[in-house]
């Protein structure tokens, strides 16, 4: 058993991390892993060669299953809508996007329609002036089905910090140690506030997929993603893990380094500074006011602490309308709901130069701040992204927001990244 888990973490943990397409494994033709051929999970008790689990979940082709099955994997806690509320209705004006043609960045022609089977999309839509112009799902995907975010969810928790900020709950300059003592002699200790929600913190946090002694396994381990293997004997929870980073990796607030634990310290810092529960919160100032169409939920550890760096689930739609709002600066389905001032200061991005050697080479030229990505292109058009292939895309001169949901086989952005820019140029255009 523990074998296998080093190999199946490994595999997909390497993945995450590559940066060319020579470290990638041949891909099967996206067509030949849709849902109504794979049969996964049909049948009472579904055949073993046809069984998901939580121990396999990340092996393709499991995922085109299991990113939007989540829940039935792993402890989960909801993030409620109101029940009482009425759902926000779209307004659709179909255009046609799927026939749209373009250059993929390879100097191959192709189709909307085409690059999302070829991405392994489970869902797209398309906002355009806050109607639906284009909107699928793959097979074995609807509109009800909820899909995990992945690190999507690190840009909804950055962007509840940034509106506590502007309402004066929470204080962007103090010490982490300050909202979180539990955390006094940690690596996070004397970091600020805001250094964490930049990942400016330095951490000595090693991702070495090749060392089962990594720290990202005792991170999968502690939070839950993965079983514990017999004998595990490191921390039990999230947070006795994020405790046990006691290291520096340099001085605070100098660099930016892509690490979900510096979520996870924004997530427990929230909880510190509002005396609520990240959940509670987030549904009582987002997503009960969204007038969404089904609750989001949020997958937990073993102690129900949310995963706030990667746990988060929610429909196309109901992302969309998340998406939507921050266009409109906060303001949807008819109130005020984040500060204005709030997304704006994240619209503006961080300092690129810290960002510049952060190890994200395919966004080269862009920054991050309160936990999203400022592309600084022609429109500032602001992203949030998971493995895997989620993705927020919001051009604010374009009036344009994009939801994708994918189960791709290769983790990491970077693989896909020139197509799905080419392909959001594209669409941009044709709208324009």
């Amino acid at each position: 058993m523990l074998q296998s888990l080093r190999y199946g973490l490994a595999a997909t943990a390497l993945l995450i991390t590559s940066q060319s397409h020579a470290d990638t494994p041949q891909l099967p033709p996206p067509e030949s892993t849709t849902l109504s051929k794979l049969q996964l999970m049909q049948g009472f008790p579904p055949p073993p060669d046809k069984l998901v689990t939580q121990a396999n979940f990340n092996r393709f082709p499991n995922g085109r299953w299991a990113l939007h099955h989540m829940r039935e994997l792993q402890p989960s806690r909801g993030i409620a809508r109101d029940p009482l509320a009425d759902v926000a209705k779209l307004k659709y004006k179909d255009r046609g996007l799927g026939d749209l043609r373009f250059d993929d960045g390879s100097g191959q022609t192709t189709t909307v329609s085409e690059w999302l089977r070829d991405t392994y999309t489970d869902a797209f839509i398309v906002l355009h002036k806050g109607r639906v112009v284009y909107e699928t799902y793959a097979d074995g995907m609807d509109d009800q089905d909820q899909h995990i975010l992945w690190s999507v969810t690190k840009s909804v928790t950055g962007l509840l910090a940034a509106d506590m900020i502007q309402r004066g709950e929470l204080d962007p300059d103090v010490t982490v140690a300050h909202y979180v003592p539990e955390l006094k002699d940690s690596a996070w200790g004397d970091a600020t506030v805001q250094q964490v929600l930049d990942m400016t913190a330095a951490v000595r946090y090693r991702e070495d997929y090749k060392d089962f002694t990594s720290d990202v396994y005792r991170y999968a381990f502690s939070s839950g993603i993965l079983p514990k293997p017999k004998n595990y004997q490191g921390p039990a929870s999230l947070y006795e893990f994020l405790a046990s980073l006691t290291e520096k990796s340099g001085e605070h607030g100098k660099q930016f380094t892509y690490q979900t634990v510096q979520s996870e310290v924004v997530a427990w810092i929230i909880s510190k500074a509002s005396g609520r529960d990240y959940t509670d919160l987030l549904s009582e100032r987002i997503w009960s006011k969204l007038g969404a169409e089904r609750d989001a939920y949020v997958l937990v550890d073993p102690h129900g602490t949310p995963l706030a760096g990667g746990g988060m689930n929610a429909t196309l739609r109901d992302l969309a309308r998340f998406a939507e709002m921050v266009r409109r600066k906060g303001h949807y389905n008819g109130e005020q709901m984040v500060s204005k001032a709030a997304i704006e200061d994240i619209f503006k991005g961080g300092e690129r130069s810290k960002f510049e050697g952060g190890g994200l080479d395919f966004r080269r030229g862009q920054s991050y701040h309160n936990q999203w990505y400022q592309t600084h292109n022609d429109h500032g058009a602001l992203q949030a992204a998971g493995i895997h292939g989620q993705m927020i895309h919001i051009d604010p001169q374009a009036e344009l927001v994009v939801v994708k949901f994918s189960s791709h086989p290769v983790a990491s952005s970077s693989f896909t990244y020139t197509s799905t820019t080419a392909a959001l140029d594209a669409i941009t255009e044709a709208l324009q």
